[in-house]
């Protein structure tokens, strides 16, 4: 079906389209265009996603290998920085926790396709912006910021991208047309809808409307009530007409896509926290640094500022650099001082440092690399049930049960998440500047009833089922699918 024409009866200018059209046929040049081609599906293991969850990932065979049934779920995804994959592994556990079987289906992982050149063309030039915006506030001001909250904002980029997508439908060949299909990012949502599956949830990571995020013919699924009216009248994604509003069986709003893991020990997790900060003991800081490696200035800034806590035992540090070990090898360069333990490719020393973490004794500086995305990205799903506060730019981790510390935002899109946790009272604001980073690090370290009111948000949080969105989300794909 045409999907570019029209977005939820709202008609494209012949100009938009053409436009989108031109678009389409650059990609076809420069990536192939494989529409034509079947491929095919086998189940393989995975990394974390089949130890932890018992979830396979679909990967291309020669032959179609796919036995589905009645329990099976796809999760669609693909990797453009770490928000998507936490997502995703966010359904998964949601997914295997209610009795389903999860499986993970990765465009960017079927790279020699149409789809999965034209996606790692995407991530890069994102990834590169976002490095980009970090150190360079012209950039930012004119550029990443403006991009990242209006330029993707416009109806007229949907246009776009629906065309494109037109060009990913290949490998979804082997998936029954009413299979349950849940997918953390836009594309495989799209994708998956044009390739003709009927069973599409399209689940938005953003609190603030981009019609970069629409998938007309899935179920929108919205973490937030903001989210879920700045989508349902496509707010701002126009500016020169009033648009008419997505039907309401297009859009649900679930409330916080989170792990079972995390969500079913919230209660547990506080209560340490609280004893932690009630007793004395030293603050646990859990920094994550992106796949983009942006932002690393901030961090070193913070590390050095938290050293003399840690060397008195009043702090400890955890620090996960992902599956970038060139990122903590350009932060000991900052800090050539720092004596730290370092825990690479080794997630299951990593899952152990993280249990005993709970309720045991750490000191000290910790990092954590992987070069496997798989634990690169759930260690820090693991720390985090042991820390006191998470240090982390308002993108999808906004979200999580843990108090927060919000540094600078990298896209204007991520404003929202921050402002979602303040509200809520599980995070700080967005300190978008190193005077008021530092300002409230003080007020953290010194002050350890910030951190325990935090816990007590969350708490709060968790009995009105805030947490609860991953759950919500694979109830909406089985009840389309009775």
């Amino acid at each position: 079906m045409e999907r570019s024409k029209k977005i939820f009866g709202n008609k494209m200018s012949k100009a938009e389209y053409a436009k989108a059209v031109r678009n389409k046929l650059s990609l076809a040049r420069r990536y192939g265009d494989d529409t034509g081609k079947i491929y095919h599906l086998k189940p393989a293991d995975a990394p974390v996603i089949t130890e932890m969850w018992g979830a396979r990932q679909l990967v291309l065979s020669d032959t179609p290998e796919c036995e589905f049934d009645k329990k099976s779920v796809i999760v669609g995804n693909i990797r453009m920085g770490f928000g998507h994959y936490r997502i995703s592994m966010a359904l998964v556990s949601a997914a295997r926790a209610m009795g389903y079987d999860p499986y993970w289906f990765d465009l960017l992982s079927f790279r020699d396709t149409t789809a999965g050149k034209i996606i790692s063309g995407q991530n890069e030039l994102y990834s590169l912006g976002s490095r980009i915006s970090q150190k360079s506030r012209a950039f930012n001001k004119a550029v990443w910021e403006p991009m990242n909250s209006e330029g993707f904002r416009k109806l007229s980029y949907n246009c776009s991208d629906q065309k494109a997508a037109e060009l990913m439908t290949a490998v979804y060949a082997d998936l029954p047309e009413d299979i349950p299909f849940a997918a953390a990012h836009v594309y495989p949502a799209q994708a998956a809808i044009h390739a003709g599956l009927t069973n599409v949830v399209n689940v938005i990571p953003d609190n603030w409307p981009m019609a970069l995020h629409l998938a007309e013919g899935a179920v929108h699924t919205v973490q937030t009530p903001g989210a879920y009216l700045g989508y349902r009248v496509l707010r701002g994604m126009d500016k020169k007409r009033v648009l008419k509003p997505m039907p309401s069986d297009s859009i649900i709003q679930t409330g916080h896509y989170i792990d079972h893991e995390l969500v079913s020990n919230i209660e547990k997790d506080c209560e340490l926290r609280i004893k932690r900060a009630q007793n004395g003991g030293a603050r646990r800081y859990l920094l994550t640094i992106g796949g983009a490696g942006a932002q690393r200035e901030i961090y070193s800034a913070i590390i050095r500022l938290l050293m003399p806590c840690v060397k008195r035992g009043k702090a400890v540090l955890l620090i996960n650099v992902g599956d970038h070990r060139k990122v903590w090898e350009e932060l000991k360069k900052d800090l050539p001082h720092i004596n730290a333990t370092e825990h690479f490719n080794d997630f299951a020393e990593t899952k152990a440092f993280a249990e005993n973490a709970l309720e045991g004794d750490i000191q000290g500086v910790h990092v954590f690399c992987n070069d496997d995305i798989f634990a690169a990205v759930y260690s820090t799903n693991l720390l985090m049930r042991g820390c006191d506060i998470l240090v982390t730019k308002p993108g999808e981790l906004s979200f999580y049960p843990v108090p927060k510390l919000m540094i600078k935002r990298v896209g204007g899109h991520e404003a929202w998440g921050a402002i979602r946790a303040a509200e809520i009272g599980d995070g700080t604001y967005e300190c978008s500047e190193m005077t008021e980073i530092i300002s409230m690090l003080q007020l953290l370290q010194k002050c350890p009833d910030v951190t325990e009111k935090m816990c007590r948000n969350i708490l709060t949080a968790h009995k009105a089922g805030i947490y609860n969105g991953a759950y919500e989300v694979i109830k909406c794909l089985m009840k389309n699918a009775e």
